[in-house]
């Protein structure tokens, strides 16, 4: 065999290789990892992903739920993971992966080397929001309400993004506001009933279901325009405290290393699951946009977000944990 007949036999050695994990894929369940807790809104989506997901590659997608240090918990297990696209990670990718050199010291893993982007799939608002018992009705009155107070009171959150989302609050709005960290909604909302703290800057999903049992009232949404499912609260921009738009998008990760065409593969039913009619509808009823995309696409994302949140960490001046 000549030397350029050897080459071309292993170029299609490696085509072929490159071929067989998706052909094969997926050959048992597939572990689908979740930064938050289950009932949040961020756990809402995963499951529902996850259940479609299920069902389009005829395997179990069971939804993992690992809660710690405000999402790098499961991040973390993701990273670690074995590259072979049977643990993914359905998550805000631009706070839990793009911001998050600049939300921690040190972190267990790299932000640009250890992930593979697979396909955006949705984008969200957060809100403020205050107990509807209380008479603050508008966004000026909580400013005026926290100004008043030894401090400028509490707030309280369960994610970096609604941190980011509060402390620009708080810049434009000249507050000292402290932040009071909680690890599950349930216990943030007891505590906001309580007057425990003043208000809570958490996702719409969450947030729009509370509101419509009547606990809670949403003051503004922190995304630059009006989200779909919220035409009637205004932004943050639109009441004099905005410039800056903290609408956090979703995606899918996996593992750094995993064959392209099971990327490839999962970008697909990704997007498949986000074009159907009943998705758009949930989107909708969960206060999200759809946000379809591709690997290159998302991975463009993800590096143009960790300058943006960069300079939104830098603004809000939140100090490194």
């Amino acid at each position: 065999m000549t030397c350029k007949s050897q080459a071309l036999a292993a170029a299609v050695l490696a085509f072929v290789a490159q071929l067989a994990p998706a052909q094969d894929y997926p050959a048992r369940e597939i572990r689908s990892l979740c930064n938050f807790a289950a009932g949040s809104g961020a756990d809402i989506i995963v499951r529902f992903y996850s259940d479609r997901l299920s069902k389009l590659s005829g395997r179990p997608v069971i939804v993992e739920n690992k809660v710690g240090a405000n999402g790098s918990l499961a991040t973390d297990a993701l990273a670690k993971s074995k590259p072979d696209g049977y643990t993914i990670l359905i998550t805000p990718a631009s706070s839990t992966i793009a911001s998050a050199p600049y939300l921690f010291k040190s972190l267990p893993f790299d932000t640009e080397r250890d992930f593979t982007a697979v396909t955006t799939i949705a984008s969200v608002s957060f809100v403020i929001i205050v107990d509807a018992a209380k008479p603050i009705k508008s966004i000026k009155e909580l400013v005026q309400g926290l100004k008043s107070k030894p401090g400028n009171g509490f707030y309280g959150a369960t994610s970096n993004t609604g941190v980011i989302s509060a402390e620009l609050l708080k810049t434009k709005a000249g507050l000292a506001t402290t932040y009071v960290p909680y690890k599950l909604n349930a216990q943030a909302l007891t505590d906001l009933l309580l007057g425990q703290v003043d208000f809570l800057a958490f996702d719409a999903t969450w947030a729009a279901g509370q509101a419509q049992g009547g606990k809670i009232k949403i003051l503004a949404v922190t995304a630059a325009k009006r989200s779909v499912a919220l035409l009637d609260v205004p932004t943050l921009t639109e009441l004099g405290y905005g410039g800056n738009d903290v609408s956090p998008w979703w995606g899918v990760v996996v593992a750094a290393g995993t064959p392209a065409p099971v990327v490839n593969k999962l970008a697909g039913w990704f997007n498949q699951i986000t074009a159907a009619e009943d998705t758009k509808q949930f989107l909708a009823s969960s206060a999200f946009d759809p946000f379809p995309g591709s690997p290159e696409q998302m991975q463009a994302l993800l590096k143009s977000d960790a300058v943006r949140w960069k300079r939104y960490v830098e603004l809000a001046k939140i100090e490194p944990q």
